[in-house]
């Protein structure tokens, strides 16, 4: 296929997701199955067309004036590819298969709406209701910290330290353009792709079949790094989910000591079965029933809690969740976050310490959160954060925006990550 058929394709699946209100990777996979003429190559071009889109959506409907599938599939082009309308009408002048070029409307629009007279929230590519929880968690800074969260991610892995290194694992993925990462440890990364190009697919490599590594974004090995499991600890991952950060615990922990992975929905906890066998981790206990958990109480170490939130620090990776998100989703998220703090204490021993985690960057759902807990149980203390980032990343802590005692946020302007909170508490010895 040929740009303008891909173009096409694209304002097609943005018309179905708009229409039907579907996420983005149903409507490309539904696209895919009734066109399955069409490669891989032009599959991956029309999804990053259509994440783009997704991604820049208010600053495409601000250049065009309206927010169309139209509108915001060429402004994707406009915006994160690199063209011009002057190329694009070239590119599309005689393909039967393209959209119509772009007309005088639109040019003329073009060239009267320049994004640097924007609204702030146009600039930031957010909802305008969550504008202002992005400025309280940034300050000045939100619109550009806001754009980085509109713009498209690395690849990042986490190299499986129980089965192999990092040069290792570089050198089985010396074509993929992958080098080691500022802050995890143990992360590898490979840059964010540009135009039309494709992550490539590790998961088909051998290295990873036999459990060198793992798919993880660094801000999540941050995060594992962070909680500071050792060799021989009781832990309790409360919310593993999939289990990314129960083995990167395990592999801290040289499988020494015991993790027990608990998930409310058990459907969550699916693919943590293979993962463990695939990196060779045996200190994982799997638990599904709410009376095997309840068995551990006051016998664990470190209690995690990878917390149920609204993502907004993945915006970049899932940017179709950042338009369908509401604010009545956020009150619900922030309630069950304050049941499972409060549930996750009666599993420590004295002295023991508590991991709170979340994918947000909003404040709300973070610093909030943390701050009224402590305010109801005076057994619990707040760590002192700045001193532990720069205890596990020596010279490194500018790379977060870090309060001593509210934690620890990591977001992609500031440190290249994925956004994520992490506030260790402490409960009286």
């Amino acid at each position: 296929m040929r740009l303008g058929g891909r173009l096409a394709a694209a304002i097609e699946v943005l018309d179905d997701i708009e229409r039907r209100h579907r996420p983005a990777a149903d409507a490309l996979k539904d696209w895919g199955l009734s066109h399955r003429f069409a490669g891989a190559g032009d599959r991956g071009a029309i999804g990053n067309i259509v994440y783009d889109a997704l991604r820049r959506k208010r600053s495409a409907a601000w250049l065009f004036g309206t927010d169309t599938a139209r509108a915001l599939a060429f402004g994707a082009l406009l915006l994160e590819w690199g063209e011009t309308a002057e190329k694009l009408n070239r590119a599309l002048d005689g393909d039967r298969f393209a959209p119509p070029p772009l007309d005088a409307t639109e040019l003329a629009a073009l060239k009267a709406n320049g994004l640097d007279d924007a609204p702030p929230a146009i600039r930031a590519d957010c909802p305008d209701w969550c504008a202002p929880l992005l400025e309280r968690s940034f300050g000045d800074a939100w619109v550009e910290e806001a754009r980085a969260l509109a713009g498209r991610p690395p690849l990042d892995l986490r190299v499986n330290t129980l089965a192999a290194k990092a040069d290792r694992v570089l050198a089985e993925l010396d074509q993929t353009a992958a080098s080691v990462t500022t802050l995890a440890p143990h992360g590898l990364r490979v840059p964010p792709i540009e135009g039309d190009g494709r992550h490539p697919n590790v998961q088909a490599e051998p290295a990873f079949q036999k459990g060198w590594f793992e798919v993880q974004d660094e801000g999540s090995q941050v995060a594992a790094e962070l909680a500071g499991a050792k060799p021989g600890m009781q832990v309790l991952d409360l919310c593993a989910g999939a289990g990314g950060k129960t083995l990167a615990l395990a592999a801290a922990m040289e499988n020494k000591g015991q993790i027990f992975a608990y998930d409310a929905e058990k459907a969550r906890l699916a693919p943590i079965f293979d993962r463990i066998r695939r990196a060779g981790v045996r200190n994982v206990q799997v638990l599904s029933k709410p009376a095997e958990v309840a068995r551990l109480a006051g016998q664990m170490d470190l209690v995690l809690i990878d917390a149920p939130c609204t993502g907004s620090g993945t915006w970049r990776r899932r940017p179709d969740a950042k338009w369908r998100l509401t604010q009545r989703q956020l009150e619900v998220r922030i309630g069950e976050q304050a049941r499972i703090l409060e549930h996750a204490k009666a599993y420590l021993k004295p002295g023991g310490h508590l991991a709170y985690i979340t994918c947000s960057v909003f404040r709300e759902e973070n610093h909030d959160q943390v701050a009224r807990f402590l305010d109801a149980d005076p057994a619990f203390s707040p760590v002192d954060h700045e001193a532990l980032f720069a205890g596990r990343f020596p010279g490194k802590s500018a790379a977060a925006r870090i309060e001593k005692e509210g934690g620890i946020v990591l977001s992609p302007l500031r440190s290249g990550t994925d956004g994520f909170y992490f506030a260790m508490l402490r409960r009286a010895g």
